[in-house]
């Protein structure tokens, strides 16, 4: 969208870089479950000159000078945030979403706290507790998985846990788990011994935002949402929290964890949560489930083990192990092919995640391009022909041209 003339003369190594990659995504298919495709507006905001700005603190309280059209922003943002998901405060500063659920759990822990949430494997995220990141490292993680026929996660069993520990914090939200959520249940469960309650909601933000999911805001203490994915908007992330806990989240985002907030990347976000007030965003959510829905009942039909049996959202996770491949090969399979897709651990994996059985599937982005379930129909058949052809060079190729022609006729909005 834009000429680019001024990286042209300064830095064309640069701008052959940024030209191969705008023509990858033009001509190939995203289907990594976390990744969309912003709008020129999105863009445009992220190009200003709002990065410029140094702009520590909060409205009307910075510690620098200049900040009045800066103030006015965060305003605009915040003010469209709380009305997009009926939030009491939202803090618009974090940079992405680890640091965001690391400000959460600075507001209401200390180090060594015990806290409960869902295990890596069995669709949780990093941040939620593994060994190796920085909250199973500071904080006394135990954790709930899925039930092992079902899929889905047993509140029996969470309660269960829940008693037994007693946990500062529950933490609810999921990076791979293709279900809805039932927020108050773990709010219940969390008054029921006074614990924080805590959801992130990164991948489905958008979906909760359009009113196609049940929003945990209005039952949660605090939660957090990257601005991208489903949302379709700026890298970065939003805290959501009940007015009593404005202080805690505030001063945990600054100056615990921040110093200058990212100001471009702001104007972005509010210029994306103006989009998601739109009519036509709830159009785009409701086609992204259905195309996901579609998705899945497709790899069923095949044969594929599809986690838990299908999906209420916008992904999946596809056990591979029956096709005769791993995740991590699938990946490289489809990626011969022009189809970008994630690998993904499957509850109680019995291989390593850098080469798991799963592969994780998701419809935002090519719902943005204007895919719908006939053509996601035949995306399934590219990837299974790929899968039971993987060896086959020619078989290959003629599917990424098939891709490629696809993705020409559904260009990009903002390419």
């Amino acid at each position: 969208m834009f000429d680019y003339k001024n990286i042209h003369s300064e830095d064309p190594a640069v701008l052959e870089i940024i030209k191969k990659e705008t023509r990858r995504q033009s001509e190939e298919m995203e289907l990594i479950a976390s990744e969309n495709y912003v709008s020129k507006a999105v863009l445009e905001a992220m190009a200003t000159v709002l990065t410029n700005k140094y702009s520590e603190g909060y409205i009307g309280h910075r510690y620098y000078g200049g900040n009045q059209m800066i103030d006015e922003m965060e305003s605009l943002a915040i003010e469209r945030a709380k009305k997009l998901f009926n939030a009491e405060h939202v803090n618009v500063q974090p940079l992405s979403g680890s640091p965001a659920n690391a400000a959460v759990y600075m507001a209401f822990l200390k180090p060594g706290d015990k806290v409960l949430g869902l295990k890596l494997d069995h669709g949780g995220h990093l941040s939620h507790g593994h060994p190796v990141n920085f909250s199973g490292m500071l904080y006394n993680f135990t954790q709930y998985e899925v039930d092992v026929k079902t899929g889905r996660i047993d509140m029996a069993k969470v309660r269960e846990i829940a008693l037994r520990e007693k946990p500062k914090m529950i933490v609810a939200g999921y990076s791979a788990y293709s279900r809805e959520v039932e927020w108050e249940k773990f709010k219940e469960i969390a008054d029921k011994i006074g614990a924080f309650t805590f959801a992130d909601i990164a991948h489905t933000a958008g979906l909760i935002a359009a009113g196609e999911m049940v929003n945990p805001v209005p039952f949660f203490d605090v939660v957090t949402t990257t601005t991208h994915k489903t949302l379709r908007g700026p890298r970065g992330a939003i805290i959501m929290c009940k007015e009593k806990f404005v202080k805690l989240v505030d001063r945990a985002v600054f100056p615990g964890m921040q110093g200058g907030p990212h100001e471009h990347i702001i104007a972005a976000k509010a210029v994306a949560f103006g989009e998601a007030l739109k009519p036509e965003f709830k159009q785009y959510a409701k086609q992204v489930m259905a195309n996901a829905k579609t998705m899945a009942e497709e790899f069923t039909k095949l044969g594929y083990q599809v986690i838990s049996g299908g999906t209420d959202n916008h992904l999946m996770v596809v056990d591979m192990t029956n096709k005769g491949l791993s995740g991590k090969e699938a990946e490289s399979v489809l990626d011969r092919c022009g189809i970008s897709v994630s690998r993904s651990t499957i509850p109680n994996d019995p291989n390593p995640p850098m080469n798991p059985s799963g592969v994780r599937f998701g419809t935002p982005a090519i719902t943005t391009r204007g895919l719908g379930q006939e053509e996601v129909k035949k995306v399934v058949t590219w990837i299974n022909a790929a899968i039971e052809h993987k060896e086959e060079t020619e078989v290959l190729e003629k599917i990424r041209e098939e891709v490629k022609e696809m993705c020409l006729k559904f260009p990009i909005p903002s390419i």
